[in-house]
C-alpha cells in the first residue's frame, strides 16, 4: 500500500507525463477530476473509481455535446486509441460489478478476505487515475 504522500506524487507524475499542453475542461470535469484524487489519496478506493469514471463520462459528453448516451456508448464513439477505449470498457465493467450489486448476501470473500479486495480496488483505482488523464488530457492545445 502507498502512503498518502507517494499517492499524490503517482498522480502528479502521471499529470507531468500526460498532459503535453494545456487543456480546457467543464467546471463538473474539474470537480469530479479533484474528489476522484481526493478519494484515491485518502484510500477510499472505490470511490475513486466511481468518481474517475464519473469524470470520464462527463468530460467526453462534453466533448461530444452528447447529454442521453450511456458510458458503454460514449467510449464506443469517443476519439480516444483503441487500447484507451478497452480500458475504460474494462473498468466501466469492474465498477458495475460494484455499484450494481447481483447477489448481495454472497459475502463469504468479501467477509473472509477484506485485505484482497481492498488491494484490488486500490489497483483498479490507479487504473482509473491514469484512464482519466489519458482521456481528458487526449486533445490538448499547446
Amino acid at each position: 500500500m502507498m502512503t498518502e504522500q507517494q499517492k499524490w506524487d503517482y498522480l502528479t507524475e502521471l499529470d507531468e507525463t500526460l498532459l503535453q499542453g494545456g487543456v480546457i475542461l467543464s467546471e463538473w470535469a474539474t470537480f469530479l477530476v479533484k474528489d476522484a484524487d481526493l478519494a484515491f489519496v485518502a484510500g477510499a478506493h472505490l470511490a475513486s473509481i466511481i468518481t474517475a469514471l464519473a469524470g470520464v463520462e462527463t468530460h467526453l459528453r462534453a466533448e461530444c455535446g452528447c447529454d442521453k448516451q450511456r458510458l458503454v456508448d460514449l467510449i464506443a464513439e469517443a476519439d480516444l486509441e483503441d487500447d484507451l477505449k478497452q480500458e475504460l470498457q474494462v473498468l466501466r465493467k469492474y465498477r458495475n460489478k460494484w455499484v450494481h450489486v447481483a447477489e448481495p448476501w454472497e459475502d463469504g470473500s468479501l467477509l473472509r478476505l477484506p485485505e484482497e479486495h481492498e488491494a484490488e480496488l486500490e489497483e483498479m483505482a490507479k487504473r482509473c487515475a491514469v484512464a482519466l488523464r489519458r482521456t481528458i488530457y487526449t486533445n490538448p492545445w499547446v
